[in-house]
């Protein structure tokens, strides 16, 4: 009866025990957390906000982004009104580029169709007009120079439309980088430029009145 008893106590010390270590580990994590919650809060008060008003773009980011996206570097600068502009353009760009290659391979292969000897590539049919047929060799040599002079025009307006995208392209990214550069340009009032009158020595003369010439002069202040 003894040993149960003193079995029964041990057991039950083990057991508050066990409490005691669970009530004091929950609190040790309990601590942790509204620790950690001060220093979030804290650091989240001492944390600056931005001031958009003040906010200065960097350059060099600017130009690494409208390099890697065009128009990113005008979203960085927060010039939102460029973007219709660039891809606007881009968008023409790419109509031109596909419409005179479309017309470019058109009047090459009717080009082709006419220059061999086989009757059954006609394709060169569908540029000529309603009811008309190539039946003399004049008129062969005639639609051979129209088509020959119509697939080297489209070839240099596909050619062009790609160049001048790259030049839309080459624009947007100097647009960024130098709008982002004038973003930190002294614009305050302090610059000014005045013209007045001024009375400058000419020491050719003898008299001290001689010696004076009136005249203009430009001030730059900064």
């Amino acid at each position: 009866m003894v040993v149960l008893l003193t079995a029964g106590l041990n057991a039950y010390a083990q057991q508050e025990d066990e409490i005691i270590a669970d009530s004091a580990a929950m609190q040790t994590v309990q601590a942790t957390d509204s620790i950690t919650s001060v220093v979030v809060e804290k650091a989240k008060k001492l944390r600056p906000k931005r001031d958009w008003n003040t906010w200065k773009p960097n350059p060099q980011r600017a130009l690494w982004l409208a390099m890697v996206l065009p128009g990113a570097g005008q979203i960085y600068n927060r010039k939102f009104w460029k973007l219709p502009i660039i891809y606007g353009g881009f968008m023409g760009c790419i109509y031109a580029l596909t419409w005179n290659n479309m017309m470019y391979k058109d009047y090459s292969q009717a080009y082709l169709d006419l220059m061999d000897d086989d009757p059954g590539t006609c394709s060169y049919n569908k540029f000529l007009h309603l009811g008309k047929q190539i039946q003399t060799k004049a008129d062969e040599e005639r639609y051979k120079k129209i088509f020959k002079s119509r697939k080297d025009k489209y070839r240099r307006w596909r050619d062009m439309s790609f160049f001048v995208m790259l030049g839309v392209y080459a624009f947007s990214v100097i647009d960024a980088y130098v709008d982002a550069e004038l973003s930190q340009f002294d614009i305050s009032k302090d610059l000014s430029l005045t013209v007045e009158p001024t009375v400058m020595p000419n020491h050719n003369g003898g008299d001290w009145l001689d010696s004076q010439s009136l005249g203009v002069s430009c001030k730059l202040n900064f």
